[in-house]
């Protein structure tokens, strides 16, 4: 039987000759009446406190549920992050290395160009100058055949003269004529 305050102030008792006195058993029972319903009040108070603390707690192990699940996505996304970060620059380090070796090659082929051009421009400058010595000894060759020419066609005293300086005039340096050139 499920006892109340207001049962126990009502709750009555058959009579008997020899009972006990009314007044001390109502006065006991309301006071019984009195702090079973303070005891009722404070379990019910209790159990809202309770109730209040375990909402408290789902919600605080939701939150927790929800920051450990926000917890391994971090650590999964930093992992991701730093994965893909490695990629990246393992990526990049591979490009660099691609490029500089296409530079280091590009410079290598502008390099033998460059030589066999200065090898070809030394050959043009060689035949060059032998075109010019040639041209030089045969212009040479013809200032002495006319020298000579003069010479053999006998005139005065003077002309001789006049030949043996233009004789010492004809006398052709060929590396001077060169130098001069270049």
């Amino acid at each position: 039987m499920k006892f109340t305050p207001f049962g126990i102030k009502n709750q009555e008792f058959n009579r008997t000759v020899r009972g006990y006195d009314r007044d001390e058993v109502k006065t006991f029972l309301e006071k019984l009446s009195d702090e079973f319903e303070k005891l009722q009040n404070d379990n019910e108070k209790i159990k809202s406190e309770i109730d209040k603390i375990e909402e408290e707690l789902k919600e605080y192990k939701r939150i927790e549920k929800n920051l450990q699940s926000a917890l391994l996505s971090a650590a999964e996304s930093s992992t991701k992050a730093v994965d893909s970060a490695k990629k990246q620059t393992a990526l990049i380090i591979k490009e660099g290395e691609l490029k500089a070796a296409q530079i280091i090659e590009n410079a290598k082929q502008d390099a033998n160009l460059i030589r066999d051009s200065v090898l070809k421009l030394r050959e043009e400058k060689k035949l060059l100058l032998a075109r010019i010595k040639a041209l030089i000894n045969t212009q040479a060759s013809l200032l002495e055949f006319d020298v000579e020419n003069i010479e053999t066609k006998p005139k005065k005293k003077n002309i001789q003269k006049e030949n043996d300086r233009i004789e010492e005039q004809t006398e052709i340096n060929i590396d001077d004529i060169l130098e001069k050139l270049l």
